[in-house]
């Protein structure tokens, strides 16, 4: 039997109760029991792929980390009508497009405006506070200036579905 160390006793024997492919079939979601404390954890099992490089803003290279993305939609999410899913789905949306273009390496000005994209249509009000903190926003006017396109963007395209 394979087994993984328990997340709450560390003990290595555990036992697969349910397994099934997840949303978007890319993945194999397992419940399994741990064989010691009886305690229950999720684990996935995806085909490994190429590791995409991410290029910082200083020149750095690190591994993509979809858990950063992740951390930082959900911050610009905090108390708003976002389900967990949504945040989910846009991660994935990201992720999967990033490894459908076959490049090796990315600059996290890409991966930013993919979220900012995105959040636009999630939440406008996730989108500003990520597009903050992401820009770098320096003071009140940039800050209302991304307002302004957001608003402007918003009349025009109510003014087309009129």
């Amino acid at each position: 039997m394979i087994g993984l160390n328990c997340p709450f006793c560390g003990k290595f024997d555990s036992k697969v109760i349910d397994s099934r492919p997840t949303d978007e079939g890319q993945a194999i979601r397992r419940r399994r029991e741990c064989n010691e404390c009886q305690k229950r954890f999720t684990t996935y099992e995806k085909i490994e792929e190429i590791p995409l490089i991410v290029i910082k803003k200083s020149g750095n290279r690190e591994p993509f980390n979809r858990n950063k993305v992740m951390n930082g939609v959900i911050r610009a999410c905090e108390k708003r009508p976002v389900p967990l899913k949504a945040i989910e789905h846009l991660v994935d949306d990201i992720e999967k497009q990033l490894q459908n273009e076959m490049e090796k390496e990315v600059q996290t000005e890409k991966i930013g405006n993919m979220v900012m994209d995105q959040l636009k249509d999630l939440d406008e009000v996730a989108y500003v506070r990520f597009a903050s903190v992401y820009r770098e926003f320096k003071d009140l006017n940039t800050f209302m200036e991304e307002l302004t396109k957001i608003l402007k963007e918003k009349k025009s395209h109510l003014d087309n579905s009129s």
